[in-house]
């Protein structure tokens, strides 16, 4: 694969899973209310058995590129941290995969408030 080929592979999926998740969003908002986040955990729930299908059964690195980073990464917030999590407990690493969702949650809800807190 060309040095330029994979950025534009992960660019085409990137912009087609951003616009299906906006899509995806309005609809769900539209059918299932905006009081809670059902579209983006159904898109969560969506993208993640995406990213686990293509991860064990990719047929070249150009399709994990596409679909993995481009596709699900536009569509997804919880993905690649969904097969990461996986791949720890797969790896018998229950502890670090425990400690990655933790910390991914804990730290990045945090993040959030201290960026709020910081703009506002």
């Amino acid at each position: 694969m060309n040095a330029v080929l994979p950025y534009f592979w992960v660019a085409l999926g990137s912009a087609i899973g951003g616009v299906a998740r906006y899509w995806f969003t309005g609809f769900g908002n539209r059918l299932m209310g905006a009081d809670f986040p059902w579209s983006t955990i159904i898109i969560n729930i969506v993208g993640s058995v995406v990213i686990g299908m293509v991860a064990a059964r990719a047929p070249s690195d150009a399709t994990r590129l596409f679909v993995m980073v481009g596709i699900c990464g536009g569509f997804t917030t919880f993905s690649a941290f969904s097969l990461q999590t996986l791949t720890l407990l797969q790896q018998g690493e229950i502890a670090r995969a425990l400690a990655n969702v933790l910390l991914s949650v804990l730290l990045c809800v945090l993040a959030c408030w201290a960026g709020w807190r910081i703009a506002a």
